[in-house]
């Protein structure tokens, strides 16, 4: 693929047509070099793409549970038998190392199976009796597909986020309009192509390419019930008002700041490598990623000295080579942004101890993984979401000290807790203000959790039955015995 390469981005009754806007380029993170070229749909198309979903939602809402699981299970095959060549996009649309990109296939796979299961035994999807105290009346409750969506996915975990929101909705029985992010459309596309061939009828999911003024025809559009997005705070809150006045309903997967909490009875190794993964998987650009570090004292020194060390030893290169653990950022743009952020910190008198610089080498966007210390005086490192390899570490001297540091934050998605007693940690998990505690253990995501935050992290959540419930509406029948 070169930068000569046309990809058509707007799919519409499964055909797929050229947009009729501006024309943007993609670049690969690693090289900084051209890759292809879409053009942005136009709001004429938005409207004719939601107009689609429109038209087919009477008889997807109308097809049976089973049969809509049936379709998903195809999706989640056909998926599998594309591994190769959606994991080669990834890499080269979104940098990510090979590793990476697998275990974002693999999320796919996981999340279609798992809602194709929902259908197929009709859990959250077949009307239920409702037990009554007055004899003469019966009652059903059924959950009716809220409609036509708008989903609206960021450049972090393409196909990832969009199997999140796509399966549960095809589950729930709506249809849908997605609106990748036009940085990272190459593996959405080819997913889209993917879940046409394997039966998807014409209209039920529909896609439009483009950047903020696409996503904005979607949201305002009067036929759209429901927006399911994920992405900055900034642009959520936009989003949540522009709903407003409408009553649309809307899902909100927004920002983070997440702590990663070391006890004193941690085994240091453990908590090395789950601070690692935490702060510099996807190269830090995660909603999710644990870089505020807080560590009991008596560890602390010697914790810092391993996580430093760590650190400068993962590698950034070709992302198809086994030896490379690092991604770049996704673009100049995000690069220049969080190299503001270190350069803040720094003046606002927190300590580099290693990283801080753009990387040199293929010509791409990667940062080298920072780590500072005595991050708590800058606002910018310790308070704020960077969405970048940048890791803030702190001491703590008592377990209380712990949670209140990491409920000292606007955000409230997840934190994980490395500890010896694990009953001692789940202590300490009760008093978080977060969405998802791990344990010892990575940030393993299951289709089967649910995914959301508190506070400014969002509203709903994603994954298992409340994943399906975001799509559905209530509605009770009470007629006489």
């Amino acid at each position: 693929m070169s930068a000569q390469t046309a990809v058509t981005g707007v799919l519409i009754d499964n055909q797929w047509h050229t947009g009729e806007a501006e024309l943007f380029g993609i670049s690969n993170p690693v090289t900084g070099a051209p890759i292809a070229q879409v053009a942005c749909a136009s709001t004429a198309q938005v409207d004719a793409a939601v107009r689609a979903a429109q038209r087919a939602l009477p008889a997807w809402r109308s097809t049976a549970p089973a049969d809509r699981g049936a379709l998903l299970r195809r999706m989640a095959e056909q998926v599998e038998a594309q591994r190769p060549r959606l994991e080669a996009l990834q890499q080269l649309n979104s940098g990510k190392p090979a590793f990476e990109a697998g275990l974002d296939v693999s999320d796919v796979v996981a999340t279609l199976a798992y809602y194709a299961d929902l259908c197929s035994t009709g859990t959250g999807l077949l009307p239920q009796a409702v037990a009554l105290p007055d004899g003469g009346f019966h009652a059903t409750l059924e959950r009716v597909p809220v409609g036509v969506v708008g989903l609206i996915v960021p450049w972090n975990f393409p196909m990832v986020t969009t199997a999140w929101k796509l399966a549960p909705a095809l589950a729930a029985g709506c249809t849908v309009v997605l609106k990748p992010s036009e940085l990272t459309p190459l593996a959405e596309i080819a997913l889209l192509e993917i879940f046409a061939s394997a039966g998807l009828p014409p209209g039920v999911v529909n896609l439009v390419y483009g950047a903020g003024a696409v996503g904005q025809a979607l949201v305002q559009h009067p036929a759209i019930a429901k927006v399911s997005f994920t992405g900055s705070n900034a642009t959520g809150q936009r989003i949540l008002q522009s709903c407003g006045p409408r009553m649309q309903r809307v899902s909100l997967e927004l920002g983070g700041k997440s702590s990663l909490l070391v006890l004193d009875d941690a085994d240091l190794d453990q908590a090395v490598d789950l601070a690692v993964g935490g702060a510099f998987f996807n190269a830090g650009q995660m909603c999710s990623a644990t870089s505020r570090i807080s560590v009991a004292r008596p560890l602390y020194a010697d914790f810092v000295e391993r996580f430093v060390a760590a650190a400068q030893a993962l590698r950034h290169g070709d992302p198809q080579n086994a030896d490379t653990t690092l991604g770049p950022i996704i673009s100049r743009k995000q690069q220049q942004a969080v190299l503001l952020r270190i350069q803040t910190g720094v003046a606002d008198g927190a300590r580099l101890l290693t990283g801080g610089s753009a990387l040199p080498g293929l010509g791409g966007f990667a940062i080298a993984p920072t780590v500072f210390s005595h991050a708590e005086h800058s606002r910018a490192l310790w308070q704020e979401e960077v969405f970048g390899p940048v890791a803030c570490v702190r001491a703590i001297d008592s377990d209380a000290q712990a949670v209140a540091v990491a409920n000292d934050s606007d955000y409230g998605l997840v934190a994980t807790i490395v500890a010896g007693d694990v009953a001692r940690a789940r202590q300490v998990a009760a008093g978080l203000e977060v969405g998802t505690v791990w344990i010892n253990t990575p940030q393993l995501i299951f289709p089967q959790t649910s995914w959301g935050g508190f506070k400014h992290s969002g509203l709903g959540r994603e994954l298992g039955p409340w994943g399906l419930q975001a799509f559905q509406e209530l509605r009770h029948t009470v007629a006489p015995s």
